[in-house]
């Protein structure tokens, strides 16, 4: 990394974090030099490129100010407090880190980028992503690493293609990821829940579905759950792996915020399987930005063959992918995952100390999450939800109800909002959850 580089992004997390205020003159020239342990030149580039990127700007003879945010969004640039969008705060985006690879992919790999390549995705990327994996105790050889269009298209494809168990319903955690359970259901492909609460899941229901339920597999997500924020505890990851090594179930587990948040001790279950029933899937898109759409999955042997006939073609961008590969292995990826995740744990610990303060009352139930983007606001029966959401947005504040994530026929429903921190402003928060504390007082009066 170059040393202009880390000044660049060091100056930038400042502003974002307020330390820097529009208006704020930043050191001189020299004396930023002297603190950087730098020369005066590489200073000066630095500047030079926060000047292009409109953060800051020069009044000659007197110095470096800094502006205001860019307008990357609606949501810094109005009164809007967005409590929906589940996209990646665009003000961290790590522009010019990405530009870096981006470049440096096209002199490596040239005239290469441009052929069709490889369906199980570039060899040198997935070389990278077993030891990128590793990090997570995921350790899979290079054979099993496959990079799709995004995590999307391996459920798909996990989905529709035959397993070797010749079982056929999927199960799915009620509530779980709207868009995929939509899937399951449009394309008529046999589906049954089973109930997670913010305490976690009933392990002796779970055994008995998979004893008798004809279950294909079952798609989880262990961390950072959507939409309910929580994780499984180790007992519960543990004994998840052991009923499908016993039942002969395999496990789809989506680790899609894997980067997300300071648990270095969290081993998926995909570390917990003897027999290597466990697919691992991961995606790029809540770190990077989304149109990147590159995920990773690790395919266990007896489901790599027909994986790969349901999966027939080259979808992924060898640009992207070429790009990802310097990103990850330059240390960009891990410096910008650190950096990330302290902002959105700072943000969580603005919500839970607003819910503390206006939740006297006691009328929204909070899950206990403290990383990740997600956090459940479980509702008295009494609000009408639609209602709710309706009076909200007169007030300009966006959040997603409970409605869409569960499948159509299941009725053990909890009524709650899915309250999401990436795209909200942090100096918002707090009037955030105030009015949304004022609302349900309102409906439940």
């Amino acid at each position: 990394m170059k040393k202009y580089l880390s000044i660049l992004s060091d100056i930038e997390q400042k502003i974002m974090e307020g330390e820097y205020r529009p208006g704020h003159k930043l050191p001189s020239v020299r004396k930023a030099a002297k603190s950087y342990g730098c020369s005066i030149s590489t200073v000066t580039r630095a500047y030079a490129e926060l000047e292009k990127r409109h953060a800051i700007y020069s009044i000659a003879q007197s110095g470096y100010y800094v502006v205001g945010q860019s307008d990357f969004s609606s949501d810094t640039a109005s009164d809007l407090i967005n409590f929906a969008s589940a996209s990646p705060d665009l003000t961290v985006f790590p522009y010019l880190d990405f530009q870096h690879c981006l470049n440096k992919a096209i002199d490596i790999y040239k005239y290469h980028l441009f052929t069709y390549g490889n369906s199980k995705g570039l060899e040198k990327l997935r070389h990278t992503l077993v030891s990128h994996l590793a990090d997570s105790q995921v350790f899979a050889k290079v054979e099993n690493i496959s990079v799709t269009s995004g995590i999307q298209q391996a459920l798909e494809i996990l989905a529709k293609m035959p397993f070797p168990n010749g079982n056929s319903v999927i199960l799915v955690e009620q509530p779980s990821y709207n868009l995929y359970l939509h899937f399951l259901e449009a394309e008529g492909i046999p589906v049954c829940g089973i109930r997670r609460t913010a305490t976690g899941i009933d392990l002796r229901e779970l055994e008995e579905k998979f004893k008798s339920g004809n279950i294909k597999f079952f798609y989880t997500m262990s961390r950072f759950h959507n939409p309910l924020g929580t994780s499984y505890s180790t007992e519960e990851r543990k004994a998840i792996a052991s009923l499908a090594d016993k039942y002969n179930v395999f496990i789809v587990e989506d680790d899609y915020m894997a980067d997300l948040g300071q648990e270095r001790s969290f081993d998926p279950i995909y570390a917990y399987s003897r027999t290597s029933r466990v697919v691992y899937l991961k995606s790029f898109s809540k770190i990077i930005f989304p149109g990147l759409r590159l995920g990773a999955a690790v395919i266990p042997e007896q489901l790599l063959d027909m994986f790969y006939t349901y999966k027939n073609y080259t979808d992924t961008s060898l640009l992207s992918q070429a790009t990802l590969e310097v990103y990850i292995k330059s240390g960009m990826y891990e410096r910008h995952k650190h950096k990330i995740s302290k902002q959105y744990a700072t943000r969580i610990q603005l919500l839970n100390e607003a819910v503390r303060r206006h939740n006297d009352a006691g009328l929204i139930e909070v899950s206990d999450v403290r990383y990740g983007v997600y956090v459940q606001f479980k509702l008295p029966k009494t609000v009408n939800l639609e209602r709710l959401t309706q009076r909200l947005a007169a007030r300009k504040i966006k959040v997603v109800s409970s409605k869409g994530f569960y499948l159509s026929d299941y009725l053990e429903r909890e009524k709650f909002l899915r309250i999401s921190i990436s795209r909200v402003q942090p100096e918002k928060i707090d009037e955030g959850v105030k009015a949304i504390i004022e609302a349900v007082k309102r409906e439940n009066w």
